[in-house]
C-alpha cells in the first residue's frame, strides 16, 4: 500500500503544481492588464507593476491553491483512468476509499506548503506590495499598517487610525511643523468627513503652539483642506484577506477594544482557518468525478469540469460572505457553510461509484 500511496501522491502532487503553474500565470497576466492601467500616476511606472505583481505572488498562490489542487487531481487521476491503472488498482482489491485516504494524504503535503506560505510569507509580502504600490502612486504616503498609516502633505504629518467604508476617517492625529522643523501645531479628532473640497473634523482637540505660548483648541468641529485626496484611500486600504490568521486575531481584539466592528475581520480570521477544510474538500470531490461521469472523458472536459466546480464554489463563498454581512449572519457560518455543502455533494457522489 506504501507503493500506491506514493505513486498516487505523486500523480496528485504534479498535477496541482502543474495546474497552480498555469492558473498562476493567467492570473498575473490579468493582474498585469488591470495594473498597466495605473502607469502615470505619481511615479508608478512599469517597473513598479512588476515588483507589485512578484510581491503579490505567494498571495496569489495562497488562494488559487484549492482550484488548482481540484483541476490537478483531476487531470492526474484522470490520466490513470483513461490509461486503465485505475480499474486495474480496483481489480487488485483497493477500495474507492482507500484511494480517497491516499489521494488526501497526498493533498496534506500541498496544504503544509500552501498553509506556510498563506501564514507567514504570503502577508508579509502582500503588505510590502501594498506599500510600495501606494508610495509610487500617491508620493504622501510614508508607512501604514492595519492599525493606521502616516502620511505627509507639506509640512503637515497625519495619522489616521481607521479609514471607514464609507469614506470617512476615524481617529485622526495631525501634526503641524514650521519652517525649522518645530512642531507649532496639533490636532486630534474622533473623526473625519470630505465635503465641499474640504475635510470636517469632528470632535477636535489640540493646540497651536506660538513663541511664549501655547493656545489650546476644543471644538465640535474644524475644517482643513490638508489631509489626503479622498481618491487616494482605497490605494491605502488593507483587506482583511491580507492580513494573517495570527494578524487577524489580533485586530480583531483591538477593535473589540476600541468599540469598533469587527465583523469583516471576523469572517476573513474564519475564512483562513477553513482554507485548508476547503482545499481537502476540492481534492476529496475529484475522486467520484473521475470514477463517476469522467471516467471515459478528455483531459479538456475534465478541465472544463474542474474550472465550473471551482467557480461555483467561489460564487457560492462570495455570496454568502455578502449575505452574511447584510443578514448578521454569523461568520463561522458563513465560512463554513459552502465547503460542508461541497462535501456533502461530494459524498452523495461517491456513494453512486461502483
Amino acid at each position: 500500500m506504501k507503493v500506491l500511496d506514493r505513486y498516487l501522491g505523486r500523480v496528485v502532487i504534479l498535477g496541482s503544481l502543474l495546474a497552480l503553474l498555469v492558473l498562476l500565470a493567467i492570473d498575473l497576466f490579468f493582474g498585469f492588464i488591470n495594473e498597466i492601467q495605473d502607469i502615470g500616476r505619481g511615479n508608478y511606472g512599469l517597473r513598479d507593476v512588476l515588483i507589485y505583481l512578484g510581491l503579490s505572488v505567494p498571495g496569489r498562490i495562497h488562494e488559487l491553491f484549492p482550484m488548482a489542487a481540484l483541476i490537478g487531481t483531476l487531470l492526474g487521476l484522470g490520466g490513470l483512468a483513461s490509461g486503465h491503472e485505475l480499474v486495474a488498482i480496483r481489480a487488485a482489491g483497493v477500495s474507492v476509499g482507500r484511494i480517497v485516504l491516499a489521494v488526501l494524504k497526498a493533498g496534506l503535503v500541498l496544504l503544509v506548503l500552501a498553509g506556510g506560505i498563506g501564514e507567514w510569507v504570503a502577508p508579509a509580502a502582500e503588505q510590502m506590495a501594498q506599500q510600495h504600490r501606494s508610495l509610487a502612486q500617491s508620493q504622501r504616503i510614508t508607512h501604514y499598517s492595519p492599525y493606521g498609516f502616516w502620511a505627509r502633505d507639506g509640512n503637515h504629518f497625519i495619522r489616521i487610525r481607521e479609514v471607514l467604508t464609507d469614506g470617512r476617517l476615524g481617529r485622526i492625529e495631525v501634526f503641524e511643523l514650521g519652517e525649522q522643523g518645530q512642531l507649532v501645531a496639533a490636532h486630534r479628532a474622533e473623526e473625519a468627513v470630505y465635503a465641499d473640497g474640504r475635510w470636517q473634523l469632528q470632535g477636535v482637540a489640540g493646540g497651536v503652539i506660538g513663541e511664549r505660548r501655547l493656545s489650546l483648541v476644543q471644538d465640535s468641529r474644524l475644517e482643513l483642506q490638508t489631509l489626503l485626496d479622498p481618491a487616494l484611500l482605497n490605494v491605502v486600504l488593507i483587506e482583511p484577506a491580507s492580513l494573517s490568521a495570527r494578524d487577524l486575531y489580533r485586530y480583531i481584539e483591538y477593535r473589540r477594544q476600541n468599540a469598533l466592528e469587527t465583523e469583516r475581520y471576523e469572517l476573513a480570521l474564519w475564512q483562513r482557518l477553513v482554507a485548508p477544510f476547503t482545499s481537502l474538500v476540492m481534492l476529496f470531490l475529484a475522486v467520484p468525478f473521475v470514477f463517476g461521469p469522467l471516467r471515459d472523458r478528455g483531459g479538456g472536459q475534465r478541465l472544463l469540469i474542474g474550472v465550473l466546480v471551482g467557480l461555483g464554489y467561489y460564487l457560492l463563498s462570495q455570496t454568502l460572505s455578502h449575505t452574511g454581512q447584510v443578514y448578521g449572519l454569523p461568520p463561522s457560518l458563513s465560512a463554513l457553510t459552502p465547503p460542508l455543502l461541497f462535501l456533502g455533494w461530494g459524498l452523495v457522489q461517491l456513494r453512486r461509484v461502483r
